[in-house]
């Protein structure tokens, strides 16, 4: 199949156009390249793709309705995974308009490029920073999600509304889903994992919110992939439930689904795995809660076994040995 991945130089669109690639499919894949880190790491991503024949990159920013309107043309992609978008939650205090940008301007000329050009299938990343300061436990996708904490939070969550407003005008069938925070090889550097274990392995300090008292739904990015690439057959119906937990809208073929381990990891136990793989102990300096950040997440994953038939199972202690290899491997450290 002939698929287009945005954000194809980004952690995760690399691992899945990497996937792809390995399964024979034809990847095109767009980056914006932007510098909100090392673009270098960006560039080595996309070199790993280029090994591959089946890959074509495009460096554009999807609101260049033009340029957006050629690779379309070119490229003709069947299925489209969108996961370019301005990340990162501590980010967005500071550099809120970015999101704005990105995120919903960027999304949006996208969904207008599908409005010319329907794909079989249009599948986009939502967060779950959507559920902001819901405490029913585990996030479920049919709960109401109206309380988020910070501008990336509300930006995905106005790209979930704007993509069912423009699934049930155009008849364009999208999924959504909702990343529960995503790690391994190849990992942002702004993520607390890579920040963790660079500055252990530097001998600096790692700074530790809320004194360490989080917890956080981790997904490794293997399962992430798999997951994702089990989604682009399941193209949602409208009013089509494939059980009592579908998020499926009943006026749109349109469907929202976590993506996450479902088993909730204390922020201290990460860091002791770090700690572990790294073979010595942090420097720690405990701080107070930030604004934004929410205590703890945890997915409910019924939807995605009922459509996938199976759900992210690796656990820290294989994911963050795997995590600090590669680091030591990219970096020489």
């Amino acid at each position: 199949m002939k698929f287009l991945v945005t954000g194809s130089a980004g952690f995760i669109g690399f691992h899945v156009a990497a996937r792809l690639l390995d399964a024979g499919h034809a990847v095109a894949g767009i980056d914006a390249m932007v510098p909100y880190y090392d673009v270098r790491l960006k560039e080595a991503r996309h070199a790993e793709l280029a090994r591959q024949p089946g890959f074509t990159a495009h460096i554009l920013d999807l609101t260049d309705a033009a340029r957006l309107e050629e690779v379309m043309a070119r490229e003709a992609p069947e299925v489209i995974i969108h996961l370019a978008a301005q990340a990162g939650v501590r980010y967005a205090l500071e550099h809120p308009a970015s999101y704005i940008h990105a995120n919903i301007r960027g999304t949006f000329a996208l969904l207008e490029a599908c409005r010319a050009r329907p794909v079989r299938h249009l599948l986009m990343a939502s967060t779950s920073s959507a559920y902001g300061a819901n405490t029913a436990m585990p996030f479920r996708e049919t709960e109401a999600v109206a309380t988020p904490l910070n501008i990336y939070a509300a930006t995905k969550l106005a790209t979930e509304q704007i993509g069912h407003s423009q699934a049930a005008i155009q008849r364009q069938p999208i999924t959504m889903f909702r990343f529960f925070t995503v790690y391994g090889p190849w990992g942002r550097p702004d993520m607390a994992f890579f920040k963790f274990t660079d500055a252990i392995l530097h001998g600096r300090a790692i700074d530790i919110y809320n004194h360490g008292r989080m917890e956080r739904d981790f997904t490794y990015i293997d399962d992430l992939v798999t997951s994702i690439l089990g989604l682009v057959d399941c193209v949602p119906e409208a009013g089509r439930k494939v059980a009592d937990c579908d998020s499926v809208s009943p006026v749109a073929p349109f469907r929202v689904v976590n993506i996450g381990a479902a088993r909730p990891v204390p922020l201290l136990d990460l860091i002791a795995e770090i700690e572990r793989a790294c073979g010595r102990e942090a420097i720690r300096n405990y701080l107070p809660m930030q604004p934004g950040e929410v205590l703890k997440t945890w997915a409910d994953t019924s939807l995605l076994r009922a459509l996938t038939g199976a759900v992210p199972s690796t656990g820290i202690e294989i994911g963050i040995p795997a995590f600090v290899a590669w680091y030591r491997r990219h970096y020489g450290v």
